[in-house]
């Protein structure tokens, strides 16, 4: 036949997806500028909702492919290198804010020179202690990442969808609790973000690592809906190793922010 498929390769059709996200994500944004300048944050909400129903149309398209068999091992593979990539910027993303905190724990700015007049954290700033509440939530993210560890090898070693299950009720339980008990953390603080520089990087670094957790047990929680509706096979389940290589990453992030911000920060 003239217009059989003889490779592996998954053409795609001419989609509007990328426009309709990029028109969102710029009215978001701009919105976001307008709300920051006490315009209202309808615009930013409209581009939000925008960028939402992009993710879901475009996603719901993606996981239609790899239902029909359009996903074949070369385009896992493809797949899989996209994810590394999305993840090594992630990297650069928190690597900026762990570059503020350095930077000004090193040479903190006095009013007269950095290594005299200087100190970090400022005066009169009560840090947390961590050994209590950010020692809790560290196992607590720990235990989940390993919850997560255990799903994706019942299903990729075992092919056991019961134990995956089980192992992503556990992980996504453990990053609401996480979720929980940094809201109670915030909420006790003795320091606020604006008036030091040691608040703005404490809740800039935490506070983007929390929406991770946040956007990671959301991830989680629709793979384990996708489990149940029949979805992944011990061969092709791209879509929950990218939630667990994603859930892995905000377990490092966060041993070093506990290292840096929480231990060596004091």
């Amino acid at each position: 036949m003239a217009h059989a498929k003889n490779h592996d390769y998954h053409i795609l059709a001419p989609s509007w997806w990328p426009f309709l996200g990029a028109l969102g994500g710029f009215i978001m944004l701009f919105g976001a500028v307008l709300m920051f300048h006490d315009k209202g944050p309808w615009m930013f909400l409209i581009g939000l909702a925008g960028v939402l129903y992009v993710m879901f149309g475009w996603w719901a398209e993606v996981v239609a492919e790899s239902k029909v068999g359009d996903h074949t091992p070369v385009v896992q593979i493809g797949l899989r290198y996209g994810f590394i990539l999305f993840i090594m910027s992630e990297v650069m993303f928190f690597s900026a804010w762990f570059w503020s905190f350095f930077k000004h724990a090193i040479y903190p700015m006095g009013p007269d020179s950095p290594m005299i007049d200087g100190m970090f954290p400022p005066a009169g700033i009560e840090t947390f202690d961590p050994f209590h509440l950010p020692l809790i939530n560290t196992l607590i993210l720990l235990c989940s990442g390993c919850a997560a560890t255990w799903a994706h090898h019942a299903l990729a070693h075992e092919d056991n969808r019961q134990d995956m299950k089980w192992g992503l009720i556990i992980a996504v339980a453990l990053g609401v609790l996480f979720t929980v008990f940094q809201v109670y953390e915030y909420s006790h603080a003795a320091f606020s973000f604006d008036g030091n520089i040691y608040g703005a990087n404490f809740f800039m670094a935490t506070g983007f690592h929390g929406f991770h957790v946040l956007i990671g047990t959301i991830f989680l929680l629709v793979c384990l809906l996708r489990l149940m509706s029949g979805h992944f096979t011990k061969e092709q389940h791209v879509g929950f190793e990218a939630a667990a290589w994603y859930w892995h990453f905000v377990d490092v992030v966060w041993l070093f922010l506990f290292a840096a911000v929480y231990i060596w920060g004091q």
